[in-house]
């Protein structure tokens, strides 16, 4: 089934110069990019995404790290792209992250871990809407 799904590069990934290699990740595992642009989020749109997490302890931090710096944002396609996106960015903790994956490769905490990636559909289909306007239909 093709899809698509939502990533994001974040200022730590930025800062480490991981893009390029994050690209050819995604299109070595014959997802592809449909659009993506470099940009500052301002705090609304960063609470925007976050929003699911609201709440809890951890939200004020995760704001904080994605308005540290520049993001790349992507709108990426394929046979189910959600799925594959989470296999390839690795476990949320970058220490329980197997090798191979981007946060197990390049994370160094739960908030530094480099990307973000969609995690269902109705995530993603959020997530696209908060930055490329609304989505296509999935399927």
């Amino acid at each position: 089934m093709r899809e698509r799904t939502f990533v994001m590069v974040k200022p730590d990934g930025m800062t480490k110069g991981l893009t390029d290699e994050i690209v050819a990740r995604i299109e070595r595992a014959g997802l592809k990019i449909v659009s993506m642009r470099r940009m500052k989020l301002d705090r609304g749109l960063a609470e925007e995404l976050y929003s699911v997490h609201r709440g809890k302890d951890f939200f004020e931090r995760l704001v904080e790290h994605v308005l540290s710096g520049e993001v790349v944002v992507m709108l990426v396609e394929g046979g189910r792209a959600i799925v594959r996106m989470r296999e390839l960015s690795g476990a949320t903790d970058p220490a329980k992250a197997a090798k191979g994956t981007i946060r197990g490769d390049f994370g160094s905490s739960i908030t530094e871990n480099i990307i973000h990636a969609a995690d269902s559909a109705e995530s993603a289909g959020q997530e696209m809407r908060i930055f490329f306007g609304e989505p296509e239909k999935q399927g």
